[in-house]
């Protein structure tokens, strides 16, 4: 007989993240290195498809890595669960590995408890989700949003192709193009992250359920102008890359406040200059622009005002200027009815969950394309993601664990 309101083992769940921790561990810095595609990112996805198989779930891949664990029926339509395995470069415990623990952690406590789904649920941990490509290329594939146009422009900040990154692994990147799932094939999708922001902390508040995931826009801009010596080039007859740069940089909060709104946010977090040599004036640099926000009139007027403001900064200061975008991912409203279950149910575990943006970037932003697709999030400390210093309390995540179990239990008619 099954037992009534199973519940997830939080010791296994730990173990099962320190398990997928183990790879890519960077001990003198604290960090965790999983790039899409590095021997690190698809040595845990073996030992993850591993887990799965001593778990009995019948586990497949695609042509991008995708990796599945299927319970229950062994055909028809499947609710989808997960997130990512792969990391940034220096990153933490939590993000993307935390959604792929959960969803297998509630599988397993279904099979312990006897319940069995009467729509077979998918564990599933996408590929480069980080988008060290420019997109999410896992769940990208599986929704069928891929094309070979991107594929083959498709390379990362060192200039490495997707194509030869895959192909290092015996993969084809083009074969992503008819990898997709079918219409009607995936009935839901579900994943659970670590907020990435301060909200939850801040309110107290133990679960968040997102509404709604920000578009993101990247720009790849290139200023040129001439390197020359430091000491005899007057500063009027310079062409400083740099100082094109630094106006760009100072302009951002003004560009905010004139074409953005609450949820905008514009950052330039990777720079290259050339020489980059104390004594000389930059004679180049290469920057990208990340734009955000849920509101997609917002993140073209925001994104018009930066690109004006590169060629008044390369203007003022004898500069050529080439803006490229390099990548393109739209804001995405989610499915009301999935937030209702998840609100529901959270209500019935005497949670107190907030209805919120994100302003980070998921897989299920893109799964909704295919599908029904929610997101929901366990506090942060400090909001700190994306580095060593990223923690979420167990206590949390305990809580979003068994709010994942019970929205499960429940689409899948397991009884």
């Amino acid at each position: 007989m099954p037992i009534e309101k199973p519940s997830i083992d939080p010791d296994r769940l730990r173990g099962l993240l320190e398990g997928i921790n183990s790879f890519g561990f960077n001990p003198e810095t604290g960090g965790f290195n999983r790039v899409g595609y590095s021997d690190a990112d698809m040595a845990v996805r073996d030992w993850f498809a591993g887990q799965m198989e001593a778990d009995g779930l019948a586990v497949s891949r695609d042509p991008v890595a995708n990796l599945f664990g299927r319970y229950g029926p062994p055909t028809g339509p499947t609710i989808m669960a997960g997130s990512h395995l792969d990391t940034v470069p220096e990153g933490g415990a939590f993000d993307g590995a935390l959604g792929a623990s959960v969803a297998l952690e509630c599988v397993r406590s279904m099979r312990d408890a006897g319940l069995k789904p009467e729509v077979a649920i998918e564990v599933v941990a996408t590929a480069e989700e980080e988008g060290r490509f420019g997109g999410m290329l896992g769940s990208q594939t599986i929704a069928g949003v891929v094309t070979h146009e991107w594929i083959d422009q498709a390379r990362d900040a060192d200039g490495t192709t997707l194509i030869d990154a895959m192909a290092a692994h015996g993969l084809k990147a083009h074969e992503a193009v008819g990898a997709a799932r079918r219409p009607g094939e995936v009935r839901a999708f579900l994943e659970i992250h670590v907020e990435q922001g301060p909200v939850l902390e801040a309110s107290g508040q133990p679960i968040g359920i997102a509404h709604s995931v920000a578009g993101v826009r990247n720009l790849r801009v290139t200023l040129t102008g001439k390197a020359n010596h430091s000491g005899t080039t007057p500063m009027d007859l310079r062409a400083d890359a740099f100082a094109g740069l630094a106006i760009v940089g100072h302009a951002v909060p003004g560009i905010i406040a004139e074409h953005g709104g609450d949820n905008t946010r514009v950052t330039i977090g990777k720079v290259d200059l050339h020489p980059n040599f104390i004594h000389t004036v930059p004679g180049r640099a290469d920057f990208v622009v990340n734009i955000r926000d849920t509101d997609p009139a917002f993140v073209e007027a925001v994104t018009g005002a930066v690109e004006q403001t590169v060629h008044d900064a390369a203007a003022a200061n004898s500069l050529e200027t080439r803006i490229v975008e390099q990548s393109r991912i739209a804001p995405v409203s989610l499915d009301p009815e999935l937030r209702k279950v998840l609100h529901d149910e959270a209500a019935a575990l005497g949670l107190d969950a907030r209805s919120m943006p994100s302003g980070a970037g998921h897989d299920a932003q893109t799964m909704q394309s295919l599908c029904p697709s929610a997101l929901m999030f366990v506090p942060s400390r400090d909001g700190v993601s994306h580095s060593p210093e990223e923690w979420s309390d167990w206590a949390d995540i305990e809580k979003g664990a068994n709010l994942m179990l019970a929205a499960l239990i429940r689409l899948s008619g397991a009884r």
